[in-house]
């Protein structure tokens, strides 16, 4: 099996790791910006789009920064091969044209959610399939950590994170909260959207956001930051008769403070789980959980639309 990746930072780095371990003899070919950039064990260097076999390529991971998916995207379309795509998929809703060549070409996508596989999630996920769903009266949502500590060795006023330019703003960063709330309940009716900077952080970037989505009988309110020190991620949904709390730093969910499933999966370990669901999934020809399609449901939900 032979792979394109287009992008090899952290999180592309991540991904490597976790083909190398489901696929050991795989061949990973990395697209770098420049001839300084750090070798990584295993992946082949190269520098130019004019490098790449298409007809040899079984996939492609999408995982530079945000600001330069759209550009990527238009290429690697026309390679017709099964595209992996970094969240979020966009910073511009001026890609409606690409999602319909995406269909079109009948490509399969997937948009790199892995939240989606964390136990305490799918946990509630399969327990929301039935009639409890219909007692659900208010949703919160939480995710506030401090972006210094994201990376530690790295100046944070110099991240992507930082910079609206490129992408930055806790509500892309953290648009895995939307997604899972997407996941669990799809398109909401109505949506209330707050975005700001409002702490001491030297960025340019959103450090705040806020939303609230209306859904049939019930409301999902959703906050994200980028400042709070005591890192805490959580998922409350109030019912008729009772409180359930998913911990997603713990990976355990409670019900009145008792806790009901706890796994010791970690975050980092979803990436393997949604790896192996990729491969698996377009070798079989199945429907992605997580299309360019939905993904751009998602990103109008994060995003003023301004079309």
């Amino acid at each position: 099996m032979k792979v394109l990746i287009v992008g090899l930072g952290s999180i592309g780095r991540k991904h490597v790791d976790a083909l190398k371990a489901l696929v050991p003899r795989i061949e990973i070919i990395a697209l770098r910006s420049n001839e300084n950039c750090k070798n990584l064990q295993g992946v082949r260097n190269i520098y130019s789009y004019k490098g790449v076999d298409k007809n040899s390529i079984d996939f492609a991971i999408v995982s530079n920064p945000t600001a330069n998916h759209e550009e990527t995207l238009r290429i690697l379309t026309k390679f017709g091969i099964p595209l992996f795509i970094e969240k979020p998929l966009s910073l511009s809703f001026h890609i409606k044209d690409l999602i319909e060549e995406i269909d079109h070409r009948n490509l399969f996508t997937y948009v790199a959610c892995n939240l989606r596989f964390l136990d305490c999630l799918k946990f509630i996920k399969e327990s929301l399939s039935g009639e409890l769903i219909n007692q659900i009266n208010e949703v919160n949502v939480y995710c506030g950590s401090y972006l210094p500590a994201w990376r530690p060795n790295m100046d944070y006023r110099k991240s992507y994170s930082s910079s609206t330019e490129l992408g930055g703003g806790v509500h892309l960063d953290l648009i895995h909260e939307l997604d899972y709330i997407y996941w669990l309940f799809d398109k909401p009716s109505e949506i209330i959207r707050k975005l700001r900077k409002q702490s001491a952080l030297k960025i340019s970037s959103y450090d705040y956001a806020y939303y609230g989505l209306d859904y049939e009988g019930f409301s999902a309110n959703i906050v994200l930051n980028y400042y709070r020190r005591d890192s805490k991620r959580t998922l409350e949904i109030l019912f008729e008769n009772e409180t359930w709390l998913v911990d997603l730093l713990k990976n355990q969910v409670s019900k009145n403070d008792e806790v009901i499933f706890s796994s010791k999966q970690t975050i980092l370990e979803t990436y393997k789980s949604q790896m192996q669901y990729f491969l698996k999934s377009f070798k079989a020809r199945k429907l992605s959980v997580n299309s360019a399609m939905d993904a751009f449901e998602v990103l109008k939900i994060c995003m003023e639309n301004d079309t």
